[in-house]
C-alpha cells in the first residue's frame, strides 16, 4: 500500500476505508514488518487482540499509535489521514474552520488537529545547501498602519522586530529551502544559520544589510542593491527567496490571518515542507508526513504561554 498513489480524496477514502485499513498502512510505514516496542527497542514484542501488542520488559501495552500524532485521540484515524491530506495537499494550507466543515469537527478539535500535524512538518534535514545559494530575510506581523492609533508602536520601520518576527530563510537555487525564526537580524545571529545550513563552497547572495557583511570571509559571497533600485545583476539577485517568502505571507495573512510568535516556526515549517517537496506526488507527501509521526505534542503544551 506504501507504493499506491491516491491523487485525491476520493481515492484516498477508497485506499484508507475504514479504521482498519489505517491501522495496516501506518503498521506498514512504523514497522515494515517488525513491530518495535516503544518504551524499550530492545525488548521483545507479543502481539495480542485488537491490533495491540506488549513488551515483554515493561510489561506495557502498546499499539501503532502509541507515542505518535495520534495517540488518545478520540478522532478516527480517516478523519485524521484526511486532515493530513488536505495539510499537505493545499498550497496555502487550511485553515482550522475550514478543516472543522470539511471532516465534521469541532473547531478546537480541528486547531488541535491541525497543531499537532505541523509539528511534524520540520522534518529533521542535516543536508547543507551548495551551488548557488541566496540568503534573505523577513518580517510576519500586523502592520502598523492597520492599527488604531492609541495601539501603535514606536520605532518599528525597516528591520525593527518590536511588533514583527524576524524570519531568516535560505534556498538553493532549483533546491531545497531552508527557514528559521529568530530573535533579530543582527550579523553574529545571521552568520550563525547561514554558517549552519550553507557549505563553505557555494556561491551566496543576499542584498546589502550589514548583517550580511562579514560573510565574505566564508563564502563567495556577491550582494545587489535593493537601496539603489538594483534587484538584477547577471546570477547576483535574491529573487527565489522572496518567491518564498510571497508564498509564505499569502498564505499566512490569506488562510490563517493570524500567528502567534510562539508557534510561528511551525508555519513556516509547513510552508517550507511544501517547497521543498513541490516535485513529489500527492501521496508521496502524504506518506512522507505520516513517518514523521513521533512528533507529538500535548494540548497543555500548545496553549501554555
Amino acid at each position: 500500500m506504501i507504493n499506491k498513489d491516491f491523487n485525491s480524496i476520493l481515492e484516498l477514502i477508497k485506499t484508507f476505508p475504514n479504521e482498519q485499513s489505517c491501522i495496516d498502512h501506518l503498521e506498514e510505514l512504523r514497522w515494515n514488518g517488525y513491530v518495535v516496542s516503544p518504551f524499550d527497542s530492545s525488548s521483545k514484542v507479543y502481539n495480542c487482540k485488537g491490533n495491540k501488542y506488549k513488551c515483554k520488559n515493561t510489561g506495557k501495552y502498546f499499539n501503532v499509535k502509541t507515542n505518535t500524532i495520534f495517540d488518545n485521540t478520540k478522532i478516527p484515524l480517516q478523519k485524521w489521514f484526511l486532515a493530513i491530506w488536505l495539510v499537505t495537499s493545499h498550497k496555502k494550507g487550511i485553515s482550522s474552520l475550514q478543516l472543522s466543515r470539511d471532516i465534521d469537527i469541532t473547531q478546537k478539535s480541528a486547531w488541535f488537529m491541525l497543531q499537532r500535524i505541523r509539528n511534524c512538518f520540520g522534518i529533521d534535514n542535516d543536508n547543507q545547501l551548495d551551488n548557488e545559494v541566496e540568503v534573505d530575510e523577513t518580517y510576519i506581523g500586523g502592520k502598523e498602519k492597520n492599527k488604531h492609533a492609541n495601539k501603535k508602536s514606536k520605532n518599528t520601520q525597516g528591520r525593527s522586530s518590536v511588533e514583527k518576527t524576524p524570519v531568516v530563510g535560505m534556498v538553493e537555487r532549483k533546491g531545497n529551502v531552508k527557514a528559521k525564526v529568530i530573535k533579530d537580524v543582527k550579523a553574529n545571529t545571521l552568520s550563525k544559520e547561514v554558517v549552519k545550513n550553507v557549505k563553505k563552497n557555494a556561491n551566496l547572495y543576499s542584498d546589502e544589510w550589514l548583517g550580511y557583511r562579514g560573510l565574505e570571509l566564508i563564502y563567495n559571497h556577491s550582494f545587489i542593491k535593493h537601496n539603489r533600485k538594483e534587484y538584477v545583476k547577471g546570477r547576483i539577485h535574491t529573487n527565489t527567496i522572496e518567491g518564498f517568502w510571497s508564498l509564505l505571507k499569502r498564505g499566512i495573512i490569506g488562510i490563517y490571518h493570524f500567528t502567534s510568535k510562539k508557534h510561528l516556526q511551525m508555519y513556516v515549517d509547513e510552508f517550507v515542507f511544501r517547497y521543498n517537496t513541490r516535485k513529489g506526488t500527492e501521496s508521496t507527501r502524504f506518506n512522507l508526513l505520516l513517518n514523521n509521526i513521533e512528533n507529538r505534542i500535548t494540548y497543555k503544551e500548545l496553549i501554555n504561554g
